[in-house]
């Protein structure tokens, strides 16, 4: 846990209001999903979070204020500038008897927060809290998030790519650190971290330039900015991340980290060299958003209840498969989260490491130095663990690694890149490995999809068309009364009528008959077969059991099915 998390669990202790047994479990649910701990709090019901306000104000010796209904002079408001605000969590209405500033802040238990702003603002600071969800309202009417056409509307820069070419380094910093630059990308890198975007792309084209979010799977394109914009903005995403501005004929790495709301967020940063300039693509790592626990997974409870069974196994290799962006990483964290105890030693290997994950060993894999996923899990074999995760399966060289691992008594985690879980048998014979030791090895593989859910705010109910039921093999007679579901679109999800993911899985058991059929060397589509006969729901058919309950629409199983 953070420090503010630490000490809002010592106040509760203290107080009376959690037991040392009830600290032990929150200590456990925090390690397995990340989640805060005021979170977890309001989930078990221990205390509302209006209650968990007074707690906070009680201890600190000051008040939850309706700051809704309070009128905040300008002067008072400009002692921030948006920027400061936001970052800090900060909101300041006014000035207490001793000439203290009165200051709401999202975080107040963060003492550096309270030494930074009594230091910007030259003042002593009297804190207060405020109900929970107005901070956010009454913030952007007075801290508005500036909109892309006043940003733009500030600048007047004037450079094309060939008077790049001739600038030096200096003459491009000069540039990307322009005032009106940093407003620009501090605004697009606000607007992604608070639409729950994954990633953010900035490309560059002939006649234009383009700027992309990711939000729930789905590329959204916002109004694109002026073409001369973008070699200062990418020069400044650049400069953020560390990385060489003058190099623009190679591929660069890099990361930002920032501060919203007192909350830190992880930026990786990827460059490329285009015919029409470097591409740019942000990754966004919000652990706060990202719930790490088998049960967020939205996972059908008979499936979650056979994964829990196999990964408690001592020793074998459990797959997760899918194609990019299904989730893979987040089923594996899951796991390791769920299995991770004082008695277990786990390693990973991850190319890249996305989140910490406490009391876990986490190796990053870098090619540059040759350090691959089979050296990583070579040295690994030499530590002494328990449990190991390879973030993939890509060549002979891992999996025969991952296969004696196995074999020695270890449980063995890993990726691979097919389109459902039957295809995992056949890749891994299709590299070399010795369908008898496979066999011996390989105790269960997940292939799976992430599917956007329905927003709740708009859910709407409707009835569907008979192709729409025909393309998914179902008929009136077994939908039965079965309601269907769609978004119509809201402020609430943006109006795409979708808000989060769920994953839709299939889990293929090596049983002895799937045995059989591995060492005859058979077919993907004949292990198919005989895992559906032995009571494997497919990706498909668990989408439809989704569809059914109401989570998401046929629009998107028909889409990733």
């Amino acid at each position: 846990m953070n420090a503010e998390d630490l000490e809002l669990k010592n106040i509760l202790l203290n107080e009376g209001i959690i037991d040392v047994e009830q600290a032990v479990e929150l200590d456990e649910e925090f390690k397995r999903n990340g989640r805060p701990l005021s979170n977890l709090l309001v989930d078990y019901e221990i205390l509302t979070q209006e209650q968990l306000q007074d707690v906070i104000a009680a201890h600190l010796g000051t008040e939850v204020l309706n700051i809704q209904e309070i009128e905040i002079d300008k002067p008072v408001i400009d002692l921030l500038n948006s920027m400061q605000a936001r970052m800090y969590g900060a909101l300041p209405f006014g000035y207490d008897d001793l000439g203290n500033l009165k200051v709401v802040l999202s975080n107040p238990l963060n003492d550096n927060i309270v030494e930074d702003l009594s230091f910007i603002v030259g003042k002593d600071l009297k804190v207060y809290l405020s109900p929970h969800g107005q901070f956010d309202i009454v913030m952007e009417k007075h801290y508005p998030t500036a909109s892309m056409s006043d940003v733009l509307a500030d600048m007047d820069i004037d450079v094309t790519a060939k008077d790049a070419e001739d600038m030096d380094a200096n003459e491009i910093t000069d540039l990307a650190n322009n005032a009106p630059i940093v407003k620009f990308v501090n605004v697009i890198l606000y607007q992604a971290i608070k639409d729950q975007a994954s990633d953010i792309h900035f490309e560059p084209f002939e006649n234009s330039f383009k700027i992309r979010y990711r939000v729930d799977g789905v590329l959204y394109e916002m109004a694109p900015p002026p073409k001369n914009l973008a070699i200062p903005v990418i020069s400044r995403i650049k400069i953020m991340s560390g990385l060489n501005i003058a190099e623009r004929r190679m591929p660069q790495d890099g990361r930002i980290q920032l501060k919203i709301s007192g909350k830190s967020i992880d930026l990786r940063v990827s460059t490329i060299p285009t015919h029409y300039g470097e591409s740019v693509v942000l990754r966004i790592l919000d652990k706060s958003i990202v719930n790490l626990d088998l049960e967020a997974l939205g996972i059908d409870r008979e499936t979650l209840k056979m994964i829990r069974e196999i990964i408690h196994l001592p020793n074998g290799i459990f797959i997760v498969t899918g194609p990019t962006g299904s989730g893979k990483t987040t089923t594996l964290y899951s796991c390791l989260k769920e299995i991770n105890k004082v008695t277990e030693k786990i390693l990973t290997a991850e190319d890249p490491v996305e989140y910490n994950l406490e009391g876990i060993m986490q190796l990053p894999v870098n090619n540059a130095v040759d350090m691959t996923f089979a050296r990583a899990l070579r040295a690994f074999l030499r530590q002494d663990p328990d449990i190991i995760m390879i973030g993939e399966i890509r060549d002979l060289d891992t999996a025969q690694m991952a296969v004696q691992a196995s074999l020695t008594g270890h449980f063995v985690f890993s990726t691979l890149h097919t389109k459902e879980a039957a295809d995992a048998i056949t890749r891994l014979i299709d590299m070399g490995v010795m369908p008898y030791l496979l066999n011996s090895a390989l105790i269960g593989v997940i292939g799976q999809r992430l599917v956007r859910k329905i927003c709740t705010s708009c859910k709407t109910p409707y009835t569907p068309k008979k192709e729409d039921l025909k393309d998914l093999n179902l008929d009136e007679e077994t939908i039965g009364n079965a309601q269907f579901y769609y978004g119509k679109g809201c402020s609430f999800c943006n109006d795409t009528g979708y808000k989060g993911r769920k994953a839709i899985v299939e889990l293929l058991k090596i049983t002895p008959e799937i045995s059989e059929l591995i060492t005859k060397l058979s077919p993907t589509i004949t292990i198919r077969r005989k895992a559906v006969e032995q009571g494997m729901v497919t990706i498909r058919n668990d989408g439809i059991r989704s569809i059914l309950d109401g989570e998401t629409t046929v629009e998107e199983i028909l889409r990733y099915t």
